[in-house]
């Protein structure tokens, strides 16, 4: 770099009073302009802000609620997240689910029970009245969100299908779109992701089937349309979000999320 000394310096390249005083307006605007450019250069973007849904309306404060504790914000629940149908990284699932289509949406009540049937988005949400509870989800990684959910027990489901008494576990099986999803273009699991549950874990009064959370519809990084959230000693970070087929067993399997490592 060439440095002049002041006896080298000739009049006209002396900078004028009034461009010096405005150089702070000028590298302020600089670089913000080169930081925006900068990021899209380098394939890397701004944290996004949350989305908003639908609101829900007519919802019941729930007793069954963690107290006590701050909700976590709105935008951090939506963009620090576990869902590998869209990638690995924790941002992942809110940079690369935009394009998941969550309705027209069906699930699949099947297996051992009496009364089998399809249930669309529509009827899960007039199912039961909705309740909004807190709870405190914790994450085998070490780290928590406590997030007011949307929704009512899994049980209002279970007990319109009328389980056979060969019913012991309830099978939740995942959408894997690969057109939707690029993680499931990844040999990580075995796709779709399938989790259970023992029938009294799902016939719990804290298993809830979840249609949205901070009082408006599911975003898509959290599971969108219809997940199972769960409160209680060993909460997992998820049940199969996105579900699409739940379906009571008389005999368990292994899940993915124990061959993952991460809840």
């Amino acid at each position: 770099m060439l440095i002049k000394r002041p006896n080298d310096i000739v009049p006209s390249e002396i900078t004028a009073k009034s461009l010096y005083d405005r150089r702070r307006q000028f590298l302020a605007g600089a670089l913000a302009l080169g930081a925006t450019a900068g990021i899209g250069a380098l394939g890397l973007s701004m944290p996004r802000t949350a989305r908003a849904g639908a609101k829900l309306s007519n919802l019941h404060k729930s007793a069954l609620s963690t107290t006590g504790e701050d909700v976590t914000p709105l935008k951090d629940a939506t963009t620090y997240n576990n869902y590998y149908e869209f990638g690995t990284g924790k941002e992942d699932p809110g940079e690369n689910s935009g394009k998941l289509r969550v309705r027209p949406w069906t699930v699949s009540i099947e297996g051992e029970v009496k009364k089998p049937r399809v249930i669309d988005l529509e009827e899960f949400l007039k199912l039961a009245p909705l309740e909004e509870r807190v709870y405190r989800m914790r994450c085998v990684e070490g780290w928590s969100m406590v997030i007011p959910y949307v929704g009512y027990a899994f049980s209002e489901v279970i007990k319109r299908a009328e389980p056979t008494g060969k019913a012991k576990f309830v099978e939740f099986v995942s959408l894997a779109d690969p057109e939707q999803m690029p993680g499931v273009k990844m040999p990580i699991l075995d796709w779709p992701y399938v989790e259970g549950l023992r029938m009294d874990e799902a016939m719990h009064p804290l298993a809830i089937l979840c249609v949205g959370m901070y009082g408006e519809t599911l975003p898509n990084p959290n599971g969108a349309p219809v997940p199972i959230q769960m409160s209680t000693a060993s909460t997992r970070t998820s049940i199969p979000k996105s579900i699409i087929r739940a379906g009571a067993r008389d005999a368990s399997g292994a899940s993915a999320s124990s061959a993952s490592g991460a809840l």
